[in-house]
């Protein structure tokens, strides 16, 4: 998050609009939450029992299934290292890294807490963990996928600035470019980058090769809208577009992905002027309504497209009723775990270019974070150093697959390209130079501009639009004006 270099804490209004943003504090998990399970020892040997396996499907929220009572979060205390970690979708990561962590403490004989939980399951974590922070008893080291923006800003966690420096240099630079944008604040380092992980687009290339079309050569919204109709066959279930634009995660990453491709942007670079009403922004909207509203394109359109959730793609492509959809990895890796035949038919692919050629898209990062105050700073310094190590870490990778990567460029070696054809496809796509912030581009990340998804403001536009309620520009003139009063209510002035 971008800071005023006067202070770099978030003022309680951003912190505010953060909370509820939709991609700035939520929990970004791949696996749903599940009770923790705890081990306490002192140089003793791994826990003997499974740790708590993610959840069964791909892409399942933590809400889909009834949420226990909170857990205690972990107390800290000096000479006992408690270190929390995130449930991972495949249970062999996740039986690695906490091996891993126990056979180090036993060989250095530290004593050692650990949890496998995701923070969801503590309930408010970032308020739980606020209290231990100053009550002088938190946790010392966990690995998630929080905002870390959110934690600096609340002053939970320390600065790992000598930790990230090391590894660059023994491992090359962080990937993805945007990792210091989510995790670089005032020029320190708050967390460590861990691992790397994306989304994609997937295309059924047998769909594609019988339709005489190689799916790697369209890279353009046009191209793959095209080709989509043209490998629909609703008489044998097969419709060619599995993108929806109802209100969802996934609507509304492909409202900004076709709007942001056209050249439109919610904000100029600065993320203070709302820019939202422009001729490529309305085009982009243009563009929708003749996908999701005209007879032409109807036949790629599977039944029910409207009213798709978050989870709808992802079953329709898995049970092989869509040829394109765009989703993180975990899709890929529910076939790989399911061996589901799909997967031996499927094409990983970038992003379609925009207007101008470019490729916006970017990976994302799990972390390590030391918390503030903690009494064990050099024995988790030891623990991080540890997981980082290639011998440690690469194989984690080869279990992963495909949603535990590496964050250091040269630890993407010739080797680990060869536990899949497709991390080729991923690591262009982590390794793209362009600083691509998602909803925010060309901005930095805002919680201002997070809060319009947190409102639905891209897919209520769509919607007025496809209904028939309101012209392309009408729409857009209406969410531009709905966007400006987000800005003003957090003191962005824009008159």
């Amino acid at each position: 998050m971008k800071r005023d270099g006067t202070n770099r804490r978030l003022s309680r209004r951003d912190f505010l609009c953060l909370t509820i943003g939709g991609s700035g504090a939520t929990l970004l998990v791949a696996c749903g939450a599940s009770p923790a399970t705890s081990t306490s020892t002192t140089a003793a040997p791994a826990a003997t029992g499974a740790p708590v396996a993610g959840a069964a499907t791909a892409g399942a929220a933590a809400t889909s299934a009834a949420t226990p009572t909170a857990l205690v979060l972990p107390k800290g205390a000096a000479g006992k290292l408690t270190v929390i970690h995130r449930t991972e979708y495949f249970e062999a990561v996740q039986t690695k890294l906490r091996d891993a962590v126990t056979g180090y403490a036993k060989n250095q004989g530290i004593t050692l807490d650990i949890s496998t939980a995701n923070p969801e399951a503590f309930g408010d974590f970032m308020a739980k963990m606020q209290a231990a922070v100053q009550a002088g008893n938190p946790p010392d080291l966990a690995y998630h996928t929080l905002s870390i923006a959110q934690m600096q800003s609340l002053d939970l966690v320390e600065d790992v600035s000598d930790l990230v420096t090391e590894f660059v240099k023994n491992y090359g630079d962080v990937v993805p470019v945007t990792a210091a944008k989510n995790a670089k604040f005032d020029g320190k380092w708050w967390a460590v980058p861990f691992q790397s992980n994306s989304g994609a687009w997937f295309g059924r290339k047998d769909a594609f090769d019988a339709a005489g079309i190689d799916p790697q050569t369209l890279d353009t919204f046009d191209k793959r809208r095209d080709a989509a109709l043209k490998i629909s066959d609703p008489s044998k279930k097969l419709w060619g577009w599995g993108l929806t634009i109802n209100k969802s995660g996934d609507g509304h990453g492909l409202i900004m992905d076709v709007i942001q491709a056209f050249g439109g942007s919610i904000t100029d670079q600065s993320g203070k002027k709302v820019t939202f009403n422009s001729p490529e922004t309305v085009a982009a909207v243009q563009w929708l309504k003749e996908t999701y509203a005209s007879d032409k394109y109807k036949p790629m359109l599977p039944p029910g497209i409207e009213s798709w959730t978050d989870s709808s793609n992802n079953e329709a492509y898995l049970a092989g009723t869509v040829g394109l959809t765009q989703n993180a990895f975990s899709i890929y890796a529910k076939a790989k775990k399911d061996n589901n035949p799909v997967l031996g038919k499927t094409a990983v692919m970038h992003k379609p270019k925009t207007k101008d050629g470019k490729l916006l898209e970017a990976g994302g990062n799990g972390w390590l974070t030391i918390f503030k105050g903690s009494k064990n700073i050099d024995a988790a310094k030891q623990v991080i150093r540890h997981l980082i190590d290639p011998q440690t870490f690469t194989p984690m990778v080869q279990a992963g697959g495909g949603l535990f990567l590496p964050a250091y460029k040269n630890l993407w070696t010739d080797d680990l390209l060869k536990i899949d054809p497709n991390f080729a496809i991923l690591k262009e796509i982590i390794f793209n130079p362009t600083a691509y912030t998602g909803t925010s581009y060309p901005a930095d990340p805002s919680a201002t501009i997070d809060s319009i998804l947190a409102v639905a403001i891209p897919s209520q536009m769509m919607a007025n639009v496809t209904t028939g309620k309101m012209s392309p520009e009408e729409a857009v003139k209406d969410a531009h004006a709905k966007i400006v009063q987000i800005f003003e209510e957090a003191g962005l002035k824009q008159s």
